[in-house]
């Protein structure tokens, strides 16, 4: 198998009209000839053999896959074997075995036999032309073992065709034989699919496919970058001719060579070191640079939804790593995936991995369906970046188990650091990232941040900043144990959000311009905001009570309340407590 394409260069040089100096495209000259020649379908050839060997040859045969991987080719080779004939020797029967061109062989080959009867169900697919076949099946051969009929595309013929072929095929002349290829194995009937022997014929993996590029690159002595040819066999999706026509291709643009960046510059590919960093960036949170690197390859001439598509492809490559170690033998990976891939697979969970792959997967289809795709992908890789600090469900269970746990990503502040004899708490400390990086630290504070020196500072820090959650939280549900400069500890009510420590430890970082840590303590701490806001009410209304006027109305009207009191600019000659406090008095009766 090492010497194929060498082989069939020398076998067909009179086949195709190559006498005439006309050039044939690589996927024609290097067209496998014998079961020996195909790639990537060992299982179907070990089922063949068994069964020529044994004489249970089946009357009918159905190849199925997706382009490009060879069923018409099959077919041929197929015919071919069950009418092989030695130009000399003794005529053993349909065999596998065929070291050399038959009889018949060079003619099946061409497609040019009389007993061999090639049909494209395409565009031959009325009930007639079955008809034409009905009637013809009766015949023996002219001159072959047996008349073959091979029809492509057989999921082409419409129902009427199908059911004029079924009678046919299901007791066929013992000198018939039927062979279908089908890309949409599933539109064909059931009826059909029960009288023929299937095979599956299976895309060629991106490692064997570039192996055997490698060795027509050699026959045709074309220098070819082994990470040239690892990229178009990877374009190719496990298509032998796509790959043959892509090198093709590879080479004219080259001219007569095969080097990675002209193949990535062809296909509009981004440099697979610039993805990893790209990737790394993104799984670090560092959207500043991502965003950079993702420009800089755009600039370059490739695709924004390319570029996704690679990341999605190398966010697989990544789990693969984690769960079939051996991948890292693929020898269609170029260097820098097999060392830094292990290094980041080692360092990414699965659960980060699956979560990148759906966003890219997501991102990728909102890009390709959008009016402005860059735009689109740059979005989509701002999502991924910020997700990068999110804790995956496995870690927000435990969160919620620990009583709010830890802050994404933030694996340092576990209860684990906490110092012994310490109240069981909660760390939670400013966003971290998906491979354990710390985070970037925030721009110094500037000078009109305040300094945090109570509660009521930090309550007034969410209220300058418009956040009306953290400012309900605040009010109602959080009790100050001890605030420092960078800390502090708090515990929580009933009713208070969610890892409202890690959300605050978050806001606060990002407001105030420096890491705050937030720690959720055992310890009662003191009262809330609202508790101390009721707590001054009731101390205003007494005050206010005092007053000669206030006491005059609810004299005047018995059964009066004060329902609030709002203060207001008082005097600075006023020496009267209750003076500059405005008392709304409601009366209860009619």
């Amino acid at each position: 198998m090492d010497d194929t394409p060498h082989k069939n260069a020398a076998e067909g040089a009179s086949l195709f009209g190559e006498e005439t100096g006309a050039y044939r495209v690589l996927a024609r000259k290097y067209r496998p000839r014998n079961f020996d020649d195909l790639i990537g379908q060992e299982a179907m050839v070990r089922t063949l053999s068994n069964a020529f060997a044994s004489g249970r040859i089946a009357q009918a045969y159905l190849l199925t896959g997706v382009r490009g991987v060879g069923k018409t080719t099959t077919a041929r080779i197929l015919a071919r074997a069950l009418n092989y004939e030695p130009k000399s020797g003794k005529d053993s029967g349909p065999t596998l075995d065929m070291p050399e061109l038959g009889k018949h062989c060079q003619e099946i080959l061409e497609s040019r036999h009389v007993d061999v009867i090639e049909m494209d169900a395409a565009s031959h697919n009325s009930v007639e032309d079955i008809r034409q076949i009905n009637d013809a099946v009766r015949y023996t051969p002219v001159s072959a073992r047996y008349k073959v009929y091979i029809l492509d595309e057989v999921h082409m013929l419409s129902g009427a065709a199908f059911n004029a072929l079924l009678k046919t095929l299901e007791e066929p002349p013992a000198h018939a034989k039927f062979i279908f290829a089908t890309t949409e194995v599933r539109k064909v009937p059931v009826t059909i699919l029960s009288r023929c022997q299937r095979f599956d014929l299976r895309r060629v993996d991106a490692d064997t496919l570039t192996k055997h590029l490698g060795k027509i690159a050699e026959a045709e002595k074309i220098d070819a970058e082994p990470e040239g040819l690892a990229l178009i066999a990877r374009a190719a999706e496990g298509s032998v001719r796509d790959s043959l026509s892509l090198l093709d291709q590879a080479i004219a643009h080259g001219g007569a060579s095969v080097k990675a960046a002209e193949v990535r510059e062809m296909l509009g590919l981004a440099d697979r070191t610039r993805i990893i960093d790209l990737f790394e960036s993104l799984m670090s949170g560092n959207i500043q640079e991502a965003l950079k690197l993702f420009r800089e390859q755009y600039d370059l001439g490739a695709d924004p939804v390319s570029v996704l598509t690679d990341l999605a492809e190398f966010s697989h490559l990544l789990t693969r790593f984690k769960v079939v170690p051996s991948s890292l033998d693929d020898t269609s990976l170029v260097e820098a995936e097999r060392k830094r891939g292990k290094e980041l697979s080692e360092r990414l969970s699965i659960r980060v991995l699956s979560r990148a792959w759906q966003m890219l997967s997501k991102g990728i289809s909102e890009s390709a369906t959008s009016g402005k795709p860059v735009q689109a992908a740059e979005m989509v890789l701002v999502r991924l970046a910020y997700a990068s600090d999110l804790p995956t469900p496995d870690e927000a269970l435990k969160m919620l188990a620990d009583g709010g746990g830890n802050g994404a990503g933030a694996s340092s502040g576990s209860a684990a650091n906490v110092p012994s004899g310490a109240p069981r708490m909660q760390m939670a400390q400013g966003a971290g990232n998906a491979i354990g990086r710390p985070a970037s630290r925030p721009a110094a504070a500037p000078d009109n941040v305040p300094q945090l020196q109570s509660l009521e500072d930090v309550y007034a820090l969410a209220e300058k900043n418009r956040d009306l959650q953290i400012k309900l939280a605040l009010k109602n549900f959080v009790r100050l144990v001890k605030l420092e400069e960078g800390r502090i500890e708090i515990s929580l009510d009933a009713g208070a959000p969610l890892n409202f420590a890690g959300t605050l430890g978050a806001k606060l970082s990002q407001w105030a311009g420096r890491r705050w840590v937030v720690i959720v303590s055992r310890e009662r701490g003191g009262e809330t905001l609202a508790e101390k806001e009721e707590k001054s009410q009731a101390q205003l209304k007494a005050d206010v009570r005092q007053h000669p006027a206030v006491q005059a109305v609810l004299n005047a009207f018995p059964g009066a309340e004060i329902t609030a009191v709002r203060r207001k600019a008082a005097s600075p000659e006023s020496e009267n407590p209750a003076e500059g406090l405005d008392a709304p008095v409601e009366n209860d009766e009619e």
